[in-house]
């Protein structure tokens, strides 16, 4: 056996571009793509990437260019995931709800070659572009360069908006539908670039191979049983993760992609009703997008869709709630560094008898591992021994798979942090049950899930700081009523009175994305810490959800929380009325 070799007849190396140019011969008639009043078929899908593929490599973008795009979901940035791979480059979708600083520190970090921008962002990208232009001049260097600008205007209705000579449409018209993409020798190749929060110095850049973009989508197709002519609604933005890697896990099947700008309850009940959606994924905030729907953005729905739900863990009265309307929910866990998904809340046929409250709680853990993981584990961080599965023993979840990211664009230091012995160390905190599953129950670095955005509290306080009359300041989760969860900002402020929330507030959003500013504001005398000086944020997080639910603060609270309180706390005077109208306006 020794003597038996690889060669092209039985080694291919494994990328999701294999997908399209089997959808285009399997299904080349069945829609591919829905956005307004534009339909393609698949065949005509697979011809504009392959006309796209070859008009960027006519632009003399060659292996391991980056190429950046800042648009919603929309089909440009769908044909994307697939042209830009083809062309042998690396796809960076950036967030659209980062401001122009961190779109301007991301492509200077990527050394993106082309820039694409929806018309609709023109004016940040624009922003975000002078900013490059002016930090170049700061601290320049061989390596920098302006990335070439191309916009995409709106295929359905055309607007005529420019920033620059070039347009997405050119670029197709141009093309060459024959092209059929540059060799993928190595399945280790990078194909996507994706950054986990918007950064200000240090941004970590997460690299996906074709390898694990090929194994994670097969798994995510396999566990959520996604059948051939599927009708996905793209409610989750492609910039996260590459759409949960659905972007060409819905090539895979052969079915049909529903784009929309807006993740609006008009332009989803809508969609769903008009096109019988069968899947869709996002964020637990969307659930209340969807239940607080007015009678006339409401349509029948009248067959089962299957939402595959992430981020902070829904609320089981939410999950009924939502499966009252129609839907079948599952939900997962996953991040940026691990392609997406990586566990996902299977269910069990015997769960059917238990009562529905019982089985929604069991619906918001956090599951089994998909099958491209080759294992995973609670573990005890200084030892790395197993945690017992008993449900109430804390430890790190850790990953070990194909699907894990290669590792952070230049940054060694931070990679070699996050595989250790064999694992990758999620930084989350949580259990494992009895029957296996596994539960997050806090989170180690103290991220914050905010309607589907992750925010670093670390970040958010560093901005903070900067405020000339801000002390001390810490940052933890707030439970919120429609977003999950939302920052809320403990200040120590150096003399008593010097400023109000209001002007916090502010302050913030003059420096920071809109998604990453703080609901509420608390000022305090000092801030609870360990004998070394360490935050006790597990206090904070307790005093916290006693702030979300009553303005009045006349809400009961335990006996723990108001021994917080005597302890440590003290409300800041009653808001004013401008106060007041400065925070509805959030």
């Amino acid at each position: 056996m020794d003597k038996l070799g690889k060669c092209s007849a039985n080694y291919v190396p494994l990328t999701p571009l294999t997908f399209i140019k089997r959808a285009s011969m399997v299904y080349s008639h069945r829609t591919s793509v829905i956005y307004g009043g534009v339909r393609f078929t698949w065949q005509q899908t697979y011809e504009r990437c392959c006309r796209l593929a070859y008009s960027l490599r006519s632009l003399n973008v060659v292996k391991n260019d980056v190429v950046s795009v800042l648009a919603p979901n929309v089909p440009a940035l769908y044909e994307m995931h697939f042209a830009v791979p083809m062309a042998g480059a690396v796809l960076n979708a950036i967030n659209t709800r980062l401001d122009a600083k961190n779109i301007a520190t991301i492509l200077r970090h990527s050394e993106a070659k082309v820039f694409f921008v929806d018309y609709e962002y023109v004016p940040l990208a624009s922003e975000a572009l002078r900013l490059l232009v002016a930090g170049f001049k700061a601290g320049s260097s061989a390596q920098d360069a302006m990335p070439l600008v191309i916009v995409i205007d709106d295929i359905d209705k055309p607007t005529g908006v420019r920033l620059g000579n070039l347009e997405y449409q050119q670029l197709i018209h141009h093309g060459n539908p024959q092209y059929s993409g540059e060799e993928l020798e190595d399945e280790w190749d990078a194909i996507s670039l994706n950054y986990t929060s918007g950064t200000t110095s240090e941004p970590k850049g997460v690299v996906y191979s074709h390898r694990g973009a090929f194994l994670s989508t097969m798994s995510l197709i396999q566990g959520w049983e996604m059948s051939t002519e599927a009708v996905y609604l793209w409610s989750l933005p492609m910039f996260h993760c590459n759409g949960w890697t659905f972007t060409w896990g819905v090539a895979a099947r052969g079915g049909t992609n529903v784009c929309i700008r807006n993740t609006t309850a008009d332009e989803m009940y809508k969609s769903i009703s008009t096109h019988n959606v069968t899947h869709m994924c996002c964020a637990p905030v969307v659930f209340n997008i969807i239940l607080e729907a007015k009678p006339h953005e409401r349509c029948p729905i009248t067959s089962k869709v299957n939402i595959l739900t992430g981020g902070a863990p829904p609320p089981a009265a939410l999950l009924e709630k939502m499966e009252d309307l129609g839907f079948h929910i599952m939900h997962a866990y996953g991040l940026t560094e691990a392609t997406g998904p990586a566990l996902v809340c299977e269910w069990q046929s015997n769960w059917n008898q238990l009562p529905r409250d019982h089985q929604a709680k069991l619906k918001a853990r956090q599951g089994v591992s998909i099958l491209t993981l080759a294992d995973v584990d609670v573990k005890t961080k200084k030892t790395m021994e197993s945690v017992p599965h008993d449900g109430k023993t804390i430890g790190e979840i850790v990953l070990r798979g194909s699907s894990i990211m290669k590792g952070y664009l230049k940054d060694e230091k931070e990679t070699a942090k996050a595989f250790q012995k064999g694992w990758f160390l999620t930084g989350d905190v949580g259990v494992i049950h009895p029957d296996g599953y596994l539960e997050i129950k806090d989170r180690s670095k103290d991220v914050i899930i905010s309607g589907g955005e992750n925010i670093s509290s670390v970040e958010l306080e560093s901005i903070l700081f900067e405020h000339p009359a801000i002390l001390e300041a810490a940052v933890v989760a707030m439970p919120h009523p429609r977003w999950g969860e939302s920052p809320c900002a403990f200040v120590v402020l150096k003399k008593k009175g010097s400023t109000t929330e209001a002007e916090i507030l502010a302050y913030c959003r003059k420096n920071m994305s809109k998604f990453m500013v703080p609901k509420k504001v608390e000022f305090v005398e000092v801030l609870p810490k360990t004998g070394t000086g360490k935050v006790l944020k597990m206090e904070l997080r307790e005093v916290a959800k006693t702030l979300n639910t009553n303005n009045n603060r006349n809400n009961k609270r335990s006996d723990k929380e108001v021994l917080l309180h005597q302890t440590w706390y003290h409300h800041d005077p009653p808001a004013n009325q401008e106060n007041v109208l400065a925070m509805s306006r959030l």
